[in-house]
C-alpha cells in the first residue's frame, strides 16, 4: 500500500508565504495568467476550504462547485483565515479515513487518494507562484516535489502532453538535468525561470 504524504509542511509553508505578502503587492502579476496575486490568494482561500471538505467528504449543499476567484473578494482578514483554513486542510487529511472512498471538490468526483495529491500539488505549485510573484525564496522538500512529480507527470501522460484543463496548461520546455522543482513547475505548464 503506498504511504500517503502529509501536506503540512506544504500548508505551513505556504501560509508563511502568504504572511509575508505586501500590501503593495497584491496587484502584482503571477506565474497564472491573467491572475494578479490577490485573485491567487483567493483561489487559495477557496482551495483551502474545498479541500478540507473532501477530505471530511463533506460536500456543500449545491455542489462543489466554487465561484471564481476574484482578488476583489479577499476579505480585510485573510491574512489570519487563509493560514488557519491551510492548517485545516493539512490537518483533515492526516485523518487515514480521507484518503478511502471517493469525494468531490471543485466540482469532480474523484477518489480520495487523488484527490489528497491534488491538494498537495496545488499547496506545492501555488507556493512556488506567490513566492515568485512576491519575490520570496521558496524551498520545497524533495519528497513533496517527488510526490507532485509523479501525479502531474500521470496527469500530463494520460492528456497526451497537452497540459489538464482546469488545472494545468501544457508543459513547457526545460534543460536536461533541471532540478525537480523546476521540472515540476514546467509540467504544469509554467516557466520555471518567470520573473514578475
Amino acid at each position: 500500500m503506498t504511504r500517503n504524504p502529509d501536506l503540512a509542511p506544504a500548508a505551513r509553508r505556504l501560509a508563511e508565504l502568504l504572511g509575508a505578502v505586501r500590501d503593495d503587492r497584491l496587484g502584482a502579476p503571477t506565474p497564472c495568467a491573467d491572475t494578479p496575486l490577490a485573485t491567487l490568494i483567493d483561489h487559495v482561500d477557496g482551495l483551502s476550504l474545498a479541500f478540507a471538505q473532501a477530505a471530511a467528504k463533506d460536500v456543500p449543499e449545491g455542489g462543489s462547485k466554487p465561484p471564481a476567484p476574484d482578488g476583489a473578494n479577499l476579505a480585510p482578514d485573510w491574512r489570519a483565515r487563509v493560514p488557519e483554513r491551510l492548517g485545516a486542510l493539512a490537518a483533515a487529511w492526516r485523518d487515514p479515513s480521507a484518503w478511502e472512498g471517493m469525494t468531490e471538490a471543485g466540482g469532480v468526483r474523484m477518489p480520495g487518494e487523488v484527490m489528497g495529491r491534488v491538494a498537495l500539488n496545488e499547496l506545492v505549485v501555488h507556493g512556488w507562484d506567490i513566492a515568485t510573484a512576491s519575490g520570496q525564496p521558496y524551498v520545497c522538500g524533495d519528497e513533496e516535489v517527488q510526490e507532485c512529480l509523479v501525479f502531474v507527470g500521470q496527469a500530463v501522460e494520460q492528456n497526451g502532453g497537452k497540459g489538464t484543463p482546469g488545472l494545468f496548461g501544457p508543459p513547457v520546455a526545460v534543460p536536461d538535468g533541471a532540478p525537480p522543482l523546476d521540472r515540476l513547475i514546467a509540467l504544469t505548464g509554467r516557466d520555471p525561470s518567470w520573473t514578475p
